[in-house]
């Protein structure tokens, strides 16, 4: 892009479930920029979806490196035609095409589209990735030429102690906090003077780290971490190549509870049981930091930024005896014990949810809840344990019903109900008495019957569309929501983008669509209970 190189997100950091494959450029706010080919190559992937990436490009280069460019407002010039060619044949907006070497050659500097703002994205800019040759694992795009002004370390927030074993113990947080603070900067920490974090056992630490680039407000991660106790390594992670494979995992890396509910970025200096991730060291002991009462052991955090910038945090961590440990308060232990490595069983009254081995990244005390049904559900609200509690893999949860006919069986399905009241819907299917889906977060699940069909509203479809480029369509659904959409002009089908953060269906007049004189256009809607709606209006071209 022609305009100057600033970050809103950089390679790993952390997000909700995942860290972050590449570098999230800004656009200045707005959409529409040209997007270039940063080397020769040939486009080797077209995928355009309402989620994750919008509308991307994946180019294969001579060296066996991919660069991706995701988020696009639209395709330009000739991937734009091959796309186009895509959607038709097989009708639909969602497309994930796979090309070969000489289809759709490229080269560098030749605009491949424009930046958006499509898919799973916050506000404009452009998503730039880099894979390397083989196991196509995301790389850091900064360690290959893109450099940005970077002369500040990264900012140490604080610490976090974890008990290890069933008898280890962590002193208390100061009064209100959620951490023990950092104190220092400019690449040099201590904790506030006087504070000596005290633990009996074995125990664990989580450091709450961000970096910053020049110039720049926003918080970025860090590229590598280092624990040393005792002046010896004791765990390293290594934030240089992402295997999406395991991305997921990221859940057991970041305190899940702290991230995902106050936006802390609180990594863990140690392993927990099922994580799964390749980042990090080989030291003996990963980060199990063993205590003897009475002694104290010397601490040293040091976290390293893209361009080799430093900062270290030292403080002294005591070893507690039994009777210091037995004056801090347990940490309540409510509901059942769910190993994190065996299959787990949660049946109540009424509701059964079924874990599968290393569902959880960690043995947890499960709790579960029983209140009235909310407003337009059919059954209590199933309170399953705590929705900061992150689950890896999808697990059966089934759901009792009351007696139903068949038709409004066909129209039941489950739904998780945020604690402001909002809905979810889940899915699943009826049969023996219960509904059946599977799910990937705890929370709070009940069943509600969708028998009310989407809504179709023309915004800017008129009677009169000579010189029109294009015209878009508002379509909602209450509680299910949208499963298929069909959109024809003079009874063939076009292509229309579907954009679920404005809930709108737009067509632009193509060489399949452009037409003259008097069109019919339809749109027919199914939202994923099989209420149907219908619109159809005549116009002049």
């Amino acid at each position: 892009m022609d305009i100057p190189l600033q970050l809103s997100g950089n390679f790993m950091e952390p997000r909700n479930d995942h860290f972050h494959s590449g570098l999230d450029m800004r656009t200045e706010g707005r959409e529409g920029i040209p997007v270039k080919a940063v080397a020769d190559g040939h486009v080797s992937r077209i995928k355009i979806s309402p989620w994750g990436y919008g509308k991307a490009v994946y180019i294969q280069h001579a060296d066996g490196y991919t660069s991706v460019y995701g988020h696009l407002q639209r395709l330009q010039g000739k991937v734009a035609e091959r796309g186009l060619t895509a959607h038709y044949a097989q009708k639909d907006f969602s497309i994930d095409i796979h090309l070969e070497a000489g289809e759709v050659p490229v080269t560098q500097g030749e605009v491949i589209g424009l930046s958006g703002n499509t898919g799973g994205s916050g506000g404009p800019h452009l998503h730039f990735e880099l894979r390397r040759p083989g196991d196509q694992h995301a790389v850091d795009p900064e360690t290959l030429g893109y450099d940005l002004p970077d002369r500040t370390p990264p900012e140490m927030i604080g610490i976090r102690l974890y008990p290890l074993t069933d008898t280890s113990k962590v002193g208390p947080l100061p009064a209100g906090s959620k951490g023990i603070p950092a104190h220092g900067g400019a690449g040099h920490y201590t904790l506030k003077p006087g504070v000596v974090p005290a633990a009996y056992g074995t125990v664990g630490l989580a450091l709450h780290v961000v970096d910053r680039y020049d110039g720049s407000g926003a918080k970025f991660g860090v590229r590598k971490l280092e624990l040393f106790v005792d002046s010896v390594p004791s765990f390293t992670v290594h934030f240089d190549h992402l295997d999406f494979d395991v991305n997921r995992y990221c859940n057991a890396h970041m305190d899940h509870a702290l991230f995902k509910g106050s936006k802390m970025e609180y990594h863990r200096c140690y392993q927990q049981p099922n994580n799964k991730l390749r980042i990090y060291g080989k030291e003996s002991d990963q980060g199990r930091i063993e205590l003897v009462p009475g002694r104290d052991r010397s601490i040293r955090l040091v976290a390293t930024d893209p361009n080799g910038n430093t900062s270290e945090l030292r403080f002294l961590l005591h070893g507690a005896d039994q009777t210091e440990a037995r004056t801090w308060p347990d940490a309540p232990l409510i509901g059942s014990l769910f190993r994190y490595d065996t299959q787990n069983v949660l049946s109540e009254d009424g509701v059964s949810l079924t874990l599968a081995p290393n569902a959880l990244y960690d043995d947890t005390y499960v709790r579960y809840e029983r209140r009235p049904a909310p407003p337009k559900a059919i059954v209590p609200l199933h309170v399953l344990h705590d929705p900061l509690t992150p689950m890896h893999s999808n697990n059966p949860l089934t759901l009792e019903l009351p007696p139903l006919t068949a038709s409004l069986a066909n129209k039941a399905l489950i739904v998780r109900v945020d604690p402001d009241g909002r809905t979810h819907a889940v899915g699943g299917n009826v049969a023996d008495g219960g509904i059946t889906a599977n799910i990937r977060a705890f929370g709070a699940y009940t069943v509600m019957i969708d028998t009310v069909a989407p809504t179709i509203a023309p915004l800017d479809l008129k009677s009169e569309m000579l010189g029109r480029r294009a015209f878009r369509m508002k379509v909602s659904d209450d509680l299910s929501g949208l499963a298929k959409y069909t959109g024809t002009l003079d009874g063939k089908w076009v292509l229309l983008e579907y954009e679920p953060k404005t809930n709108t269906l737009t067509h632009t007049f193509d060489r399949y669509s452009t037409g003259s004189g008097t069109r019919t256009f339809t749109l027919e809607v199914t939202d994923e209970r099989g209420n149907s709606a219908r619109f159809s209006r005549t116009f002049t071209q």
